[in-house]
C-alpha cells in the first residue's frame, strides 16, 4: 500500500476551554494523552505517517499546512447541539477524506431523542421516552415508573448516575431539573429496562443496496454484508452494586481500569444473533459509515428482549479500558489491528486502495 500522510483529529483534555461554571465532567469524553500517542503510534506502525492535530478553531490553518490525503477523525468538539459534526463539516468543505460517519450522521446520533424517533420510525425496539425541557411538562400517558433519566446531548455516562432511575414523580421532577440545570440542555426520560446492558462494536460498510431504510415486509433477508461484528460485551456490575446500579459516569471515567469486561459475554447465540442485526440496522438507518458501537438493555422481564438504547458513531478507542477495543481483543485483534482497520476500511469507502 502507498504510504499515506494521516491526520489523526482529536480534542486532548488537556486542551478543553475553562470557563467558570463549567460541570466537573464536561470534557469526560475527551481523549487523554496516552490514547492520542497509541492511535498516532499504530498508524505509523501502519506504514504511514501520521501526527496528531488539535480539532478546535485552529484546525482551519493547520490542517492546510499538513495537507493530508485523509484524516482520522474522533473529535467530540467543544460546543454546540451537533458538536461532533463540525469537524466533518470544515473536512467536506476542504475536500479532504476522513475516517468514520458524515455530517448528518454525527449531529443526529448525538442528539439521543433525535435517534430515538428515527429508530421508532422503523419500528426498531427502544424504551418509550419523552423529552422534558421544562420540570413543567405533563408526563405522557405512555411513561411507566420506574424511568430513567439523562442528558439529550452528551456521552460517556455524563449525567448518569443511581439517582438517573426514579421511581416517582417527585424523584423524576428533580433529576430532570438537574439535568436541565447541570448540562443546559433537555433531559431525555425513558422508560427504565430493568436487566442487563450490554454493547456491540461493528467496522465496515454495508454492501449496496441498504438505503436508509428497513423493508416493511419482516421476512426480507437481514442486510449485514460488509460489516464485521465483534462480540458483545457486558460489564459486570456485582462488585458495585452497593454504590453503582447502571453503568455510571463514574464507572465509565475514574474506575474504568477496575472494572471486569465479560467479552463475549454470556448470551444464547440466537440473541447474539438478533443483537447483530439491530446493529446493521442502526448503522443502516443511521446513516454511519466505518465503525460505531451500540448499546442495548436486556429486558428480564421478557424474555431478555433487546431494546436500543444509542448508536456511538466516535466509540472510545483507549488501549485496554474502551469497549471496541476491548470487544476487538475478544478476537485476537490487537489495538493497532484495530485503528488501521477502521483506516483501511475509510480508505477502501474512498476508493484510495
Amino acid at each position: 500500500m502507498k504510504k499515506l500522510r494521516v491526520a489523526l483529529l482529536a480534542n486532548l483534555k488537556k486542551n478543553a476551554p475553562q470557563i467558570e461554571g463549567m460541570p466537573a465532567d464536561q470534557w469526560d469524553d475527551l481523549d487523554s494523552e496516552s490514547t492520542i500517542d497509541a492511535i498516532v503510534e499504530a498508524i505509523r506502525m501502519g506504514g504511514h505517517e501520521c501526527e496528531f492535530l488539535e480539532g478546535d478553531v485552529t484546525i482551519i490553518d493547520t490542517i492546510r499546512k499538513y495537507k493530508p490525503d485523509i484524516c482520522f477523525n474522533i473529535c467530540e468538539g467543544h460546543f454546540g447541539d451537533a458538536r461532533e459534526a463540525q469537524i466533518p463539516a470544515i473536512l467536506e468543505m476542504l475536500q479532504i477524506p476522513y475516517t468514520g460517519s458524515k455530517i448528518l450522521t454525527m449531529a443526529l446520533t448525538l442528539d439521543k431523542p433525535m435517534t430515538k424517533r428515527v429508530l421508532t420510525y422503523h419500528e426498531l425496539p427502544t424504551p418509550p421516552f419523552q423529552v422534558f425541557e421544562d420540570v413543567d411538562e405533563p408526563i405522557s400517558e405512555d411513561l411507566k415508573f420506574p424511568l430513567f433519566v439523562k442528558p439529550s446531548r452528551e456521552g460517556t455516562g455524563m449525567g448518569v448516575s443511581n439517582k438517573s432511575i426514579v421511581n416517582n414523580e417527585r424523584e423524576l421532577f428533580d433529576q430532570i431539573e438537574f439535568v436541565i440545570r447541570r448540562y443546559q440542555q433537555p433531559a431525555l426520560v425513558e422508560r427504565f429496562i430493568e436487566g442487563r446492558e450490554v454493547t456491540v462494536g461493528v467496522v465496515g460498510n454495508l454492501k449496496t443496496p441498504a438505503a436508509r431504510r428497513l423493508p416493511d415486509d419482516e421476512e426480507s433477508p437481514r442486510i449485514q454484508a460488509g460489516l464485521q461484528f465483534f462480540p458483545p460485551m457486558e460489564v459486570d456490575l456485582k462488585p458495585f452494586e452497593g454504590t453503582d446500579i447502571v453503568y455510571s459516569n463514574r464507572l465509565k471515567v475514574a474506575l474504568a481500569d477496575q472494572l471486569n469486561y465479560l467479552c463475549p459475554a454470556p448470551l444464547d447465540s440466537n440473541l447474539v444473533d438478533d443483537l447483530n442485526w439491530y446493529t446493521a440496522a442502526v448503522f443502516r438507518v443511521t446513516g454511519a459509515k466505518d465503525v460505531a458501537r451500540v448499546d442495548f438493555r436486556l429486558d428480564r422481564n421478557d424474555n431478555w428482549k433487546p431494546y436500543i438504547l444509542e448508536i456511538n458513531p466516535l466509540p472510545g478507542l483507549s488501549p485496554g479500558i474502551s469497549d471496541l477495543v476491548i470487544e476487538a481483543a475478544a478476537i485476537g485483534m490487537s489495538h493497532t489491528e484495530l485503528i488501521n482497520l477502521i483506516l483501511n476500511t475509510a480508505l477502501s469507502r474512498y476508493k484510495m486502495i
